[in-house]
Parts: structure tokens; sequence; C-alpha cells
């Protein structure tokens, strides 16, 4: 089983103030996960972090930790209530990167009565910070076993990925993507699994660039199938392909690349509860889709499972006369814990309502707008291959920027970016500059919930 361990920049950061608060000793902290849990994948994902105040301390040296254990009982409580896995993460201010074997004894000790207590069979962690901040450790299971933690993602304005084992090995077909973006982001590339919900204009070009750049698994998710209407811009897509679902000729296309990247098809819709499982096992999440709903629906799989999500959307509007009045798109980089696309106001709380409604009763969606409470539905659009692949590939180029920072400018100040071809002016907008979710970030990292993220509408009976 793959176990990884997550958590957001300001978490981190919180983490580097409580283990190296600059008196050369070492320090502990825990951490309370939720967990995306399944047999082959198991996320932890940071919640909530729990320093040590100075009397929960027996000893605290140079070199060995000891602390009173009572302090975390109320958390323990709270663990078993909630499901959560419980992280013991201490500093190394030598900068030692190996598990001591103080370590080693401590662990032997605690974590069986962690199993103990929790008695769920679920795995929880060892960790250890570097100075430079960096973060390793080990899963630690009901059995005994330690496997290393395969990755360990912080979420900021970067995406920083420690990788446990060595780096792949760059074939002749990736040597021109290592020499652009060097060989240690090819190789944080064929660790990564994404997931790409919407697989039609600019989803399949996102797909195909990703394929390209040799990502190790993507997860397509679309429902729908290919049309006579929609060849013009789906990558790959023949008139032979008409019928049959859009994810299928992707991932068929992606296994006749030969180039590795493996495919988990989805022919659903986002909202099935499978495939919403599926996605939150991936490690960064692109939604290339326009419905408020989904798009609403990935913002709160954002938060409550430590997805990094890119957002792209196209609005080519037709002047009723066979042309197009405006052509513009935008990239938007979403981190949990930060401002949302509600935030940034793509759309209200009433819209998303709405979206929601007319998906789950269709019925009474209809009354709704009959009777003027809902605004009627929007007209189709026009769309075009070289515009969708315009902005699919600065999304892409957008996610490779926070893998491999190469702009000048902090990546900070590229939360959005909209482009008008029509008007043509470029419009960049800063994180700080968009107000935080609040209603989002009390989920933060609370992983599997029944029903899942809270929601009636993804319970098993549903």
């Amino acid at each position: 089983m793959r176990t990884t361990l997550t958590m957001t920049a300001a978490q981190h950061a919180e983490l580097q103030e409580l283990l190296y608060p600059g008196d050369d000793r070492e320090a502990a902290a825990f951490l309370l996960c939720g967990r995306r849990a399944e047999d082959h994948r198991h996320r932890l994902l940071v919640h909530r972090v729990i320093g040590l105040a100075p009397e929960d301390y027996e000893i605290r040296d140079h070199d060995l930790l000891k602390w009173r254990t009572a302090f975390l009982v109320p958390h323990l409580e709270e663990a078993m209530r909630k499901g959560f896995a419980v992280v013991k993460l201490h500093s190394h201010p030598s900068g030692y990167d190996e598990f001591s074997p103080s370590d080693e004894r401590a662990d032997a000790a605690f974590f069986p009565s962690i199993h103990g207590w929790l008695d769920d069979g679920h795995p929880h962690a060892s960790a250890i910070m570097l100075p430079d901040g960096r973060i390793f450790g080990r899963v630690q299971h009901a059995d005994g076993k330690t496997p290393p933690l395969a990755a360990v993602t912080v979420i900021g304005d970067d995406i920083i990925i420690w990788n446990a084992g060595p780096r792949h090995a760059v074939p002749q077909a990736a040597s021109r993507n290592a020499q652009a973006f060097g060989e240690a982001t090819y190789s944080m590339l064929r660790d990564l699994r994404v997931a790409v919900i919407g697989c039609s204009g600019t989803g399949s070009f996102v797909i195909e660039l990703l394929a390209r750049l040799m990502v190790g698994e993507l997860v397509l998710v679309d429902d729908d199938l290919v049309e006579l209407k929609n060849l013009n811009r789906i990558v790959g897509a023949a008139t032979a392909d008409v019928g049959v679902p859009k994810v299928e000729v992707l991932a068929r296309n992606i296994k006749n690349m030969g180039l590795g990247t493996s495919v988990e098809a989805h022919a659903t819709e986002l909202g099935d509860l499978h495939t919403l499982r599926a996605v939150a096992t991936a490690d960064i999440v692109v939604g290339c889709m326009d419905s408020i709903d989904g798009r609403d629906l990935l913002n709160r799989l954002s938060a409550f499972y430590l997805l990094p999500y890119f957002d792209v959307g196209v609005r080519l509007n037709a002047d009723g006369q066979g042309g197009v009045d405006e052509m513009v798109g935008s990239v938007h980089y979403l981190q949990p814990g930060r401002s949302s696309l509600a935030t940034r106001e793509l759309y209200t709380a009433e819209e998303a309502r709405a979206a929601y409604l007319r998906r789950a009763d269709p019925d009474a969606y209809a009354r709704e707008v009959e009777e003027k409470y809902i605004a009627g539905a929007q007209a189709g659009r026009p769309a075009v291959a070289p515009v969708n692949a315009l902005f699919s590939a600065r999304t892409v180029m957008e996610l490779l920027a926070r893998l491999h920072p190469y702009r000048d400018d902090s990546n900070s100040d590229f939360a959005t970016v909209t482009e008008s071809l029509t008007g043509g002016f470029t419009r960049i907008i800063s994180e700080a500059e968009y107000p935080p979710d609040r209603a989002l970030a009390r989920h933060l990292g609370r992983g599997d919930t029944t029903p899942m993220m809270g929601m009636p509408l993804l319970s098993e009976e549903s």
C-alpha cells in the first residue's frame, strides 16, 4: 500500500515554528490527519497541528526527547470519534536525515499504544523535519511494519513534493522534457496521479499534454459520449468514435502513445460516489468543465482532501449572426485553505444551489425556473480547438510552474490569469487579492466522512 502525507504551506510553516524555536534542541508536534483510505493507496491529510507546551516535556535536549503523554488524551479521543490518523513529528536540528536509535525505541514504545487505543486497523505515521524544512517519515502499521512514507507534499503557492526512493531514470522519449524542466521534475511527474474532470474541448488537450509530459497516472472523468458536433475539438476522436464514451477514446490514445502513463477512466458524472473517491486519491486535480455544481464540488473536494486544484474556463460569446463578440479564457490555481471559486465570485451560493437542484431534481428545478425563483439556464456557447488548446496549454504550464517554479516573479502573484483574445489584454490577480473561503477552511484535511464531504447527496443510498 502506498501511503502519503499531505499538508498546506500554512501548516508546514506552523510546524517549522514549533519544531525549530531557535534553541538548537529537538522539539515535537503531533498531527491529526483525515484519511482517503483504500486498499492500494492511503492518503494522510493534515487537519490540525498540535504543539507541545514547555511543561509537556520531561526531557528536551539536542538529540533526545521525552514527553508526558497525558496531554494527548483529548486529542486521541477526537481521533477515535472522527477516524483520524495520528502522526508524530519531531525535529533533528543536527540535520541527521535518518531515524536515530532513540527514535526507534520511542516509536516502538509509542505506536502500539496508539493502535491499541484507536483500534481501527488503519496506519499512522512517524516523521522528522530537518532544518531546511524537508520532511520524511515512515508508516506505522498495526502489525509492526514500518515502510517509508511514499511522499510528503506541501501545497502552497508552490507545490513541494518529497518522494521517497531514487529518482526515475530519464528515457530517451523524455529527454527534452527533462532538459526543459530538469530531471527532478520529470521524476516527480512520473510519480504523480492527476485527475482531469471534463474530457471534451479543454480537457482532451490537457490530458494530451499531461500524457506527453509522462505523468505517471491519469484519472479521467466525463459521462458524455462523443458526438458529431464535438469532433472539432476532442483530441484523437474520429467519426468512428461517435457514440463512444469520451474517456475511452482518450484512454485509448494514451495507451497508443506508449509513454508509460496509466489511465483510470470513469464514464460517469463527477458526483458519482465511486468516482469522487477515486479522484480524492489523486495528488492534483484539473477541472475542465463549466458547470457551477461541478466546480463547487471540486472546491469542496480540494478542501476535504487537500488537493491543489487547477481550473480552466473558456468563453466564446456568439453575436447571433454567425460570429463571436468575445473570446476569453481564465486559468485559476486554488490552494486548499485559501480562496475558492466562490470567494473569487465566479458564482454565488444561490447559483450553486440551483445547479445542484437541477442535477438532483430536474422537475423541482423546472418549477423554480417557471416561478422565477431561478434565472433561466445558460445557452450553449460555441467552442473551437485553437482556443481550447491555447488555454489548456496555459493550464498545464501553470501546473508545471507550481512544481518547478520557473517564473521571475513569485507564484503567489498568479492565482488567476485571464486573457481576452478579442480585447488583446491579460489580467493577472494575486492570491492576496482574494478573500479566503472560511466555510471550507474548517473542513481542511477532514478526509473521509459519512456521507462523503458531509453532503447528503453523496450518501451510499443516494
